[in-house]
């Protein structure tokens, strides 16, 4: 298989909560001015899940529109890339691959570290195809970001979940070779076995986030990666939108330039407007804003994309992925659209009540509330089982 053959994003679908809460409601629980949220992080509300949704509803719900368009008979890997596991064994993705119907000649498998978890199925599911073009690999990457009421951390939530399909020559862009890479130890963010919210050293993310920026461009520059001003504009993970704007402020110093705020709106904006009203989906949030830039963009065929994906703890990767002649016939702007603007608005009592949600772990028979109103639930824990329908 020769490696110069395109390899990329066929499809693209995402999918969020049945609930949002706006800032407004939580600034002013928390007597605190809302400019600190829609200026400070540049976050305008949080997508909050039913008590009957998790990371397997969303990944579920998101993929749902690519196998109906694309059917199920190339799929031969799905790749679930995660830091919300619900399961220390098994694999989120296998529930995903009964709810859609696929295939039992299928490898199924979960990956995880932090944030970075989508890239790295992204990459993997690259050279599964570069061995074998005929196969098509589906990439989900879904989360729920969860932290402890009334911490720094509380306005930054979210989830969400996004569904790549990879195959050979794409519909929608190219993913290029190189890739910068960086990893480092460091305990930024974790979220041990026996918590359900994650730990955060806010000032320590920040830093270890902007150095790993730095390090992975040098990485990619080092391999032959593409000069800076050839990039139409840079999709960044966002645990909020504007760390977006941290990010490439700071890769514009490193590289030499002065900063223009022109210029960064340029780079940036785009890729914010969907992170900016679900809140930080993890691994999902860089493709959320390759959503985002797709669907809004003016046409950028031809143009590449740069892709800067963060996983606290720490790994980081650059690459670049190039829009495919003809790709905006292939968005799914108006259901993406559609899925956000469903959310139905939680005043902050309610959110509060499904945040300390929970199920008893007795293993006994503990059915959910039907409260989402999305094609697939988490119907009950039955026998320290996870039982999910289709609606």
């Amino acid at each position: 298989m020769a490696k110069d053959r395109a390899v990329g994003i066929h499809d693209l679908s995402l999918a969020t909560t049945e609930f949002v809460l706006p800032h407004t409601a939580l600034a002013e629980h928390n007597g605190t001015e809302i400019g600190k949220y829609h200026l400070g992080i540049g976050q305008r509300s949080m997508s909050v899940p039913a008590a009957d949704e998790d990371i397997v509803t969303m990944g579920a719900a998101a993929a749902a529109p690519i196998i109906a368009r694309h059917g199920t008979d190339r799929i031969r890997t799905v790749l679930f890339a995660t830091e919300s596991s619900i399961d220390q064994a098994k694999s989120a993705g296998v529930y995903v691959h009964a709810l859609l119907g696929l295939p039992s000649a299928t490898r199924v498998v979960e990956l995880k570290q932090a944030c970075y978890g989508a890239t790295a199925a992204l990459q993997s599911a690259v050279g599964l195809v570069l061995r074998d073009p005929g196969q098509q690999v589906l990439v989900v990457a879904s989360d729920v970001s969860k932290y402890d009421l009334d911490s720094p951390g509380e306005p930054t939530q979210g989830a969400a979940a996004v569904a790549m399909l990879v195959a050979a020559d794409p519909a929608l862009v190219r993913v290029e070779e190189p890739s910068g890479l960086f990893t480092a130890d460091i305990m930024d963010f974790w979220r041990p076995n026996y918590r359900e919210a994650a730990l955060v050293d806010g000032e320590a993310s920040i830093t270890a986030y902007l150095h790993a920026v730095e390090s992975a461009w040098k990485d990619y520059t080092e391999q032959g990666g593409r000069p800076l001003d050839e990039f139409a504009a840079f999709c960044y993970h966002q645990p909020f939108t504007k760390m977006a704007y941290k990010a490439h402020r700071h890769l514009l110093n490193t590289c030499g330039y002065d900063t223009d705020e022109a210029l960064l709106q340029r780079a940036v904006e785009d890729t914010t407007a969907y992170n900016r009203v679900i809140g930080n989906s993890y691994t999902a949030s860089a493709y959320l804003g390759l959503a985002a830039l797709l669907d809004r963009a003016d046409d950028l065929s031809g143009r590449p994309i740069g892709v800067l994906s963060y996983g606290s703890g720490s790994v980081a990767e650059f690459f670049a992925v190039t829009a495919v002649p003809g790709y905006r016939r292939h968005l799914r702007t108006a259901a993406h659209q559609e899925a956000i603007g469903r959310r139905r608005t939680l005043d902050h009592a309610a959110y509060r009540e499904l945040h300390e949600r929970s199920f008893p772990t007795d293993g006994g028979d503990h059915p959910a509330p039907q409260q989402t109103t999305g094609p697939f639930r988490l119907a009950a824990l039955r026998g320290h089982k996870r039982i999910y329908e289709r609606r």
